[in-house]
């Protein structure tokens, strides 16, 4: 159980939220646990979504974004967001059972993406005080400027919705998903 109320649909919800709520809907068919649970707080469901508009126009493309965030989620523990990312990975990003699994071990079978999200998985680890030779990988591996600062902004975006999800302890409304095996 959560540990703040999760509005149980659109309509529960706080009046500053329901056009922001309806507008998760459209996209996805449906407001999950996790949003309706922000909703809590008009201006972080504001936030959180204008975050995450701006940066699903950027350059990386939507496998990548949820590679990014398979790999987020997996470093900070945060088992809403994987059985989310995992779902939303294989069903909307057509990521195979495979490559879920390599996000979540920190790397890709596709070598550019694999330094986009080892380099992700160092921010985290490091709390953003990553190498030269970390940035010069991600550089190298073809990564422009602007698609650098993109990826900072996927790890900062997924480890607000990771916090959030394990500070509240938002209902899992997703299909779980099993913890590695080393």
């Amino acid at each position: 159980m959560s540990r703040i109320p999760t509005p149980a649909s659109i309509t529960a919800a706080p009046e500053a939220s329901k056009a922001s709520l309806e507008a998760v809907n459209k996209l996805l068919g449906s407001a999950p646990n996790m949003f309706r649970i922000v909703a809590n707080s008009p201006q972080t469901l504001e936030g959180y979504l204008g975050l995450n508009t701006a940066l699903g126009k950027g350059s990386l493309d939507a496998q990548t974004r949820e590679r990014i965030a398979l790999a987020v989620a997996e470093v900070n523990g945060c088992y809403y967001c994987l059985a989310a990312h995992q779902y939303l990975g294989s069903n909307l990003a057509k990521l195979s059972a495979a490559e879920i699994e390599a996000n979540r071990r920190g790397t890709s079978s596709d070598k550019k993406a694999a330094s986009a999200v080892s380099f992700a998985v160092k921010i985290v680890i490091n709390r953003g005080k990553i190498s030269d030779n970390d940035f010069n990988s991600v550089r190298a591996a073809g990564y422009s400027d602007a698609e650098i600062v993109e990826i900072v902004g996927h790890v900062a975006l997924n480890t607000l919705t990771n916090y959030i999800n394990e500070v509240l302890g938002t209902e899992i409304d997703f299909p779980t998903v099993d913890t590695l095996v080393a």
